[in-house]
């Protein structure tokens, strides 16, 4: 059977910008200012990979004693910013009919806990549902881990998994983990970034997903049989 493991920021709940916005703002009150689609391109990325990215944008490495403040610094912005998260269009219900037709799916995100705690609720994922967080594995996004972790505790093959994201970051990752990517515009990259980096479909957004469902060979009546 195939199974679904998805990205979460941009993907399942909306908050690449609100993740933007709290980058940009602890980096000013660092006196390190960039240019908030210079951070945008980077969402996805673990946070370690991200910061090597910001010392590039300034000229400079950043200690790790900077590193870290700055990570502590935007998840206290970013949750202050958005609170309460807001599910993608179709999101939840996507969700809920792989579950009731018995399509294993599992969630494999950079973010950690107990940041994505609130996106998870939104979502209405529960302890049955496999979750796969940053610190549950050596490496984040572009690296396979999250995605290889995720097929582990499923129980599947990789191969027989699709790895849905919004991200290059995610297709990335999906093509190093040998599963088929299928991106999503709701995280705010162009259709033609994430085709060129692997994308098998490419949907608007959860809901667009849901409705050609059987495009990747899914087919939930037969499933729930």
């Amino acid at each position: 059977m195939r199974a679904l493991v998805f990205d979460l920021d941009g993907t399942l709940v909306d908050t690449v910008y609100a993740h933007v916005l709290a980058w940009q703002l602890a980096l000013e009150e660092a006196g390190l200012p960039i240019d908030g689609w210079r951070i945008h391109r980077r969402i996805g990325m673990s946070g370690g990979l991200f910061t090597r990215a910001v010392a590039r944008e300034i000229g400079r490495p950043l200690r790790p004693d900077e590193a870290e403040r700055l990570r502590d610094r935007h998840s206290q912005l970013f949750r202050a910013l958005l609170p309460r998260r807001r599910p993608l269009p179709g999101a939840r219900e996507l969700l809920a009919t792989l579950r009731r037709a018995g399509v294993p799916f599992a969630i494999a995100t950079s973010g950690r806990r107990p940041e994505i705690d609130a996106s998870l609720e939104v979502l209405g994922i529960d302890h049955e549902v496999a979750v796969v967080e940053r610190g549950d594995v050596p490496r984040a996004k572009p690296e396979p881990d999250l995605f290889l972790a995720a097929a582990e505790r499923l129980g599947i093959e990789a191969g027989a998994c699709y790895a849905v994201g919004d991200a290059v970051w995610d297709l990335l990752a999906a093509r190093r983990a040998g599963m088929l990517g299928i991106g999503l515009l709701s995280g705010g990259y162009g259709e033609d970034e994430l085709v060129r980096t692997g994308a098998f479909r490419v949907y608007r957004d959860p809901a667009e997903l849901l409705r050609s469902i059987d495009e990747l060979g899914i087919d939930l009546e037969t499933a729930a049989e």
